[in-house]
């Protein structure tokens, strides 16, 4: 059965119990990923997300409004496959992580970031142990490689469908850090988005804001939003 269907063809949609945790069943029938597997997550709480997902389609399927789902079907077609090269690209975010990047003009931005950003790096230290160096401007800073595989060790510890939600995380903030904050609890999701955007929203007091770009700002807190939501559903 494939999940994108057209339009709503089910009349009841449910959670039902499996070996290797819950799967979501239309009318009784299992639903599958594109890649035909079965869609069956680690948690309840997960399979319920996804079922409310389902239930709440009328008429016409609309996959952008199923955030939940899109996430579980990528950790089982793609990440569970591809782990190793995922906790890979996950981790590389280490090495040139936003909160290491500073600016060394204005006065009162280089001294945002300090304020807001040095905290997040002195909790990653007491957490995982890493000294991360820290640099003014884009030029590159080498970081140690202990605390790079320290760091690389948190991301090789979850599971398909945790790494597809911290993939996210990492991904639309620019941090390893800021995504591992929200994924031990220290940050929110949409904390961690503004941690992430200081630049841009300092940019935006001087300046103004483009509408464009808002649009697509606005795009990505959602998502990292939805990415903050799945990483917990997927642990409960």
């Amino acid at each position: 059965m494939s999940e994108w269907a057209a339009k709503r063809f089910w009349k009841e949609t449910s959670v039902t119990d499996h070996p290797e945790g819950f799967g979501v069943a239309l009318d009784g029938r299992a639903v599958k990923t594109p890649a035909k597997a079965p869609l069956v997550v680690p948690t309840r709480a997960l399979a319920e997300a996804i079922a409310a997902e389902w239930e709440a389609q009328e008429g016409q399927i609309a996959p952008h409004t199923m955030p939940v789902t899109r996430s579980a079907n990528a950790a089982i077609d793609k990440v569970a496959h591809q782990h190793d090269e995922v906790v890979e690209h996950v981790a590389e975010y280490g090495g040139t992580d936003l909160l290491c990047y500073r600016a060394d003009n204005p006065a009162e931005l280089v001294a945002l970031q300090a304020e807001k950003w040095d905290p997040l790096l002195d909790w990653a230290s007491e957490t995982f142990g890493v000294q991360l160096a820290v640099t003014a401007g884009v030029l590159p800073v080498a970081q140690s490689e202990d605390a790079l595989s320290r760091l690389r060790s948190e991301v090789a510890a979850c599971d398909a469908f945790a790494l597809a939600a911290l993939h996210d995380l990492v991904g639309i903030t620019g941090s390893l850090v800021l995504g591992l904050a929200v994924a031990r609890g220290r940050l929110t999701a949409l904390e961690a988005w503004d941690l992430s955007r200081l630049d841009e929203d300092w940019q935006i007091s001087q300046w103004g804001e483009d509408e464009e770009a808002a649009e697509i700002a606005s795009l990505k807190r959602e998502a990292l939003s939805d990415a903050g939501r799945i990483w917990e559903l997927a642990q409960r």
